[in-house]
């Protein structure tokens, strides 16, 4: 397969897999079980009001929310998916895996595997540079863990770009003593992951299911894993929203489920205590106070504004725990805002659960369930359809290697075929004005858009994809609902000449940005 056809495929498949390619997975998504309980907003003296306010404020500001659940007292009081989103899926989570994986560490520390305060160099004798430098020889895990590692540049781009992940880390110049600067720090995260399995011969996945998946009934989890099998901790991470609200509930009670004790409630204070501060000042359109990103930092866990903490991922990935009202806040979403997603939270939900609310439900339970994503707006029909269905259409030489398109129309849908090169050609259903659910295979060969390499087998990846006519224009939307991502799709029909242009949603986020707006022109035969 061409380099060029790798990186087309790179690219159309990117918002399948958010970033990164899974090489390990470890079970399939199937349904919530052991339900948290539920109830009113009412019953735990939360104002239904406030709630409906907050999802206007969410649609008004134009954020993507995928889910949404809200929980007090250990009850959820509010829950919906913006459909094709829904409570059976998981969610790849970005960097709030790095909260799971300061738990995996807490669960070593608890069984006396391992010390915050160990050295990083003595878990990896093999892998350590010709010359140890002092600060190195200093590092610590609580360095790791609390992204104070003293790193000259941020070093997750050359760590993931090699095949020994540990070794590149190590390898990287630290030119402040560790435990004394901030600098946010992926490959920290995972090296968290990879003494985790250096002390317990599991992967990390492997170690947290009887010890926190399985108590909390928390089930499909995935996370991905470096070239060398190792989970890669400050990423990769995929679970459903359910399971981050456990998770979050599991914090707020200080590690007690069902009345056991799974993980120390010291561990929990020291995990989501402020251990190191950000550096960061006034900005006229953001003092310190209200940035949600400079209260502090703790074990992989972020302080935040009015005292309380979370976790959080790229595009907009919460949870959020809020010891004071007793309350969880999950979303999971694709946005580029992130800290108008929290003040929204801070302006609406907060206020919610002040003094006690005795108001009736005023429709946010209907609003729940009708929440949702739209699919493409326009025509189901076009007299285009007839003329174009099963045509071959010759594409004009391209740095992606494929040679043929193809569109068939049926009664409800759509599909477009792909073909050439050496891979298998790519067909992809949409639903006409609706959402059509499928498995799509993703070729071998893709390389990842940054560690480089291959994943071992084609790759599915669950895809609600709709259509609709515009004119002379098919305008097409793919979902990737097991990740925050989407790409836009648009073929246009002048005459016998067929363009076809992709742009993924993370693309739509910089204007600027050309890495992944790609281009097929074609003739009709």
């Amino acid at each position: 397969m061409s380099l060029h056809r790798r990186a087309f495929l790179r690219n159309l498949s990117l918002s399948a897999l958010g970033f990164y390619l899974p090489q390990g997975i470890a079970a399939k998504a199937g349904p919530v079980h052991e339900r948290l309980p539920r109830g009113t907003p009412e019953s735990q003296g939360v104002s239904s009001e406030a709630i409906l306010a907050f999802l206007d404020a969410v649609e008004k500001n134009d954020f993507e929310l995928h889910s949404f659940m809200m929980l007090r007292h250990g009850n959820v009081i509010a829950e919906g998916w913006w459909d094709p989103y829904g409570p059976e899926f998981v969610h790849a989570m970005y960097s709030m895996s790095k909260s799971f994986t300061s738990t995996a560490v807490g669960f070593a520390v608890a069984e006396g595997k391992i010390s915050v305060e160990d050295k990083v160099v003595s878990f990896f004798p093999d892998d350590l540079p010709e010359r140890v430098s002092e600060n190195l020889a200093a590092l610590r895990i609580k360095d790791l863990l609390t992204m104070s590692v003293g790193n000259e540049k941020e070093p997750t781009q050359p760590v993931v770009k090699s095949e020994n992940w540990v070794r590149t880390f190590l390898a990287q110049n630290l030119i402040h003593q560790p435990g004394t600067v901030f600098m946010y720090n992926s490959a920290a995260t995972y090296m968290c992951s990879a003494i985790v399995q250096k002390v317990t011969g599991e992967k990390m996945i492997d170690y947290l299911t009887p010890r926190l998946f399985a108590p909390l009934g928390i089930i499909g989890m995935k996370w991905e894993t470096c070239p060398l099998g190792i989970n890669t901790g400050g990423w990769g991470l995929s679970i459903q929203s359910e399971g981050m609200a456990k998770f979050g509930q599991l914090y707020l009670q200080k590690g007690q489920w069902n009345g056991k004790q799974i993980l120390p409630a010291s561990w929990i204070e020291d995990a989501t205590t402020l251990h190191i501060q950000q550096s960061g000042e006034d900005k006229p359109d953001r003092p310190k106070a209200k940035n949600d990103w400079l209260q502090g930092y703790g074990y992989q866990f972020w302080r935040c504004q009015h005292g309380h903490y979370r976790g959080d991922g790229a595009f907009g990935q919460f949870t959020i725990v809020l010891p004071e009202y007793e309350a969880v806040i999950v979303m999971t979403s694709e946005n580029k805002n992130m800290q108008g997603q929290l003040d929204l939270v801070w302006e609406h939900l907060l206020p919610a659960m002040k003094g006690k609310s005795t108001e009736q439900d005023t429709g946010l339970a209907a609003r729940l369930k009708e929440l949702k994503l739209i699919p493409v707006e326009g025509s189901a029909e076009s007299p285009h359809s007839l003329r174009i269905s099963g045509k071959t259409i010759a594409l004009e030489p391209n740095v992606n290697g494929f040679t043929t398109a193809g569109f068939t129309f049926g009664k409800t849908d759509c599909t477009l075929t792909l073909s050439g090169g050496e891979g298998a050609p790519i067909v992809i259903t949409s639903g006409m004005t609706n959402w059509h659910h499928s498995t799509v295979i993703i070729p071998d060969g893709i390389p990842r858009l940054i560690s480089g390499g291959r994943p071992k087998e084609p790759l599915p990846s669950k895809l609600a994809a709709s259509a609709a006519w515009n004119g002379d224009t098919l305008n097409m939307m793919w979902r990737y609902y097991e990740t925050p991502h989407h790409d836009h799709v648009t073929c246009e029909f002048q005459d016998n000449v067929v363009t076809i242009r992709f742009l993924s949603s993370i693309a739509a986020m910089k204007p600027n940005s050309k890495d992944y707006r790609l281009q097929l022109v074609g003739r009709m035969d």
